[in-house]
């Protein structure tokens, strides 16, 4: 019989840049489990929590996960003009719910997080795919360095927005874009004309929110790593339940996705949490598993109502050329299916039996 051939996936070269947050660790845990995934720079901008502790947040998953060459860099303290939104209610004081990682030894890069974005994209024109999970400054304020970025990158993927689902931060508008709607309106605009396979890919509210992780999911994602006991979070734990997993990276997950799990059915969309910032991860290293749509993306700076909201213009009816392509649908079962499959693996590789 004919020897099999090797399972080879085409590297991805990739920025990271996050808000860490409890969505987004679990978006990086996702890229380190992803054998395609080349993690060049990890930038950490303010969003979730402070900038400090994003940064503190990522080094220390790093070290979790024994990838302690990858540079993490010190990003935008606050947004481009408005003052600082934080969210400790949704992730927690440090904005990993209750998980109580390990606090790293390890040095932040010596360049920050614009000087990363604009010297990667010019060593490598053409090659990397720029993914942000958190609000947009860095990025814009890398692009005002080297307007030539958009070109210079492979593709963009972002986790922002909403178009035809309610917002998450105000009635219409998407946290991250909330946070710092100038940036957003500067990387959309940046990025205009560009042919329709350099177009950013936008991961809004309206596919993420479909991406559901139940209790079930950890407890899958626990018994592929071969974590003991088995991982059960109920809804009716008492309060500050931990997680008793042998295996650290099952522990330290199941703390953290608790929290969210919780701040979910207290705002009454049941026990469950949204990954926006993993799917968009998954999309990111393989554009083809959402149905996307083309469309000049803009924001809403002014209104006192909609600040921060994004409107499309699918129809050409502000004679723009197209922006961005707009995740439109997806399929969750599958997403979780290879989530759970690979970053099981990842833990049970690194902390084995």
């Amino acid at each position: 019989m004919p020897e099999s051939l090797p399972d080879i996936r085409p590297t991805v070269p990739l920025i990271v840049d996050v808000d860490t947050g409890i969505d987004d660790s679990l978006a990086l845990l996702y890229l380190l489990a992803s054998p395609e995934a080349d993690i060049l720079s990890i930038a950490s901008t303010a969003g979730n929590v402070p900038v400090d502790q994003v940064a503190a947040n990522n080094l220390a998953w790093l070290d979790l996960c024994r990838a302690t060459d990858i540079e993490v860099t010190l990003g935008a303290q606050a947004p481009l003009v408005a003052p600082l939104m934080t969210t400790e209610d949704t992730h927690g004081p440090q904005g990993i719910g209750y998980a109580e990682l390990p606090v790293s030894t390890r040095s932040l890069s010596d360049r920050d997080a614009t000087t990363a974005w604009v010297e990667l994209v010019r060593e490598r024109p053409g090659e990397i795919t720029g993914l942000v999970t958190g609000p947009l400054t860095n990025l814009a304020t890398a692009i005002r360095v080297e307007p030539d970025l958009p070109r210079l990158l492979k593709r963009l993927v972002v986790m922002g927005g909403t178009f035809w689902h309610p917002g998450n931060t105000t009635p219409t508008s998407e946290w991250n874009v909330a946070v710092d709607p100038e940036a957003a309106a500067e990387v959309f605009a940046a990025f205009s004309g560009l042919p329709a396979d350099r177009l950013p890919i936008v991961c809004p509210l309206d596919v993420t929110e479909t991406i559901e992780m139940y209790p079930s999911h950890v407890e899958r994602l626990a018994a592929r790593a071969g974590s003991t006991p088995q991982e059960i979070i109920s809804e009716s734990d008492a309060p500050f339940t931990r997680s008793a997993a042998s295996n650290p990276v099952v522990r330290h997950f199941a703390d953290a996705v608790r929290f969210y799990m919780e701040f979910h059915r207290e705002h009454d969309q049941g026990f469950l949490a949204h990954m926006h910032d993993p799917f968009a991860a998954a999309v990111a290293l393989k554009p083809s598993i959402v149905d996307v749509v083309p469309a000049v993306v803009d924001v809403e700076l002014d209104g006192t109502l909609t600040r921060g909201t994004t409107v499309a213009d699918r129809r050409g009816m502000w004679g723009r050329p197209n922006n961005a392509l707009i995740a439109t649908s997806t399929d969750p079962k599958a997403f979780f299916d290879q989530l759970i499959d690979r970053v099981g693996a990842l833990a049970e590789r690194l902390y084995p039996r």
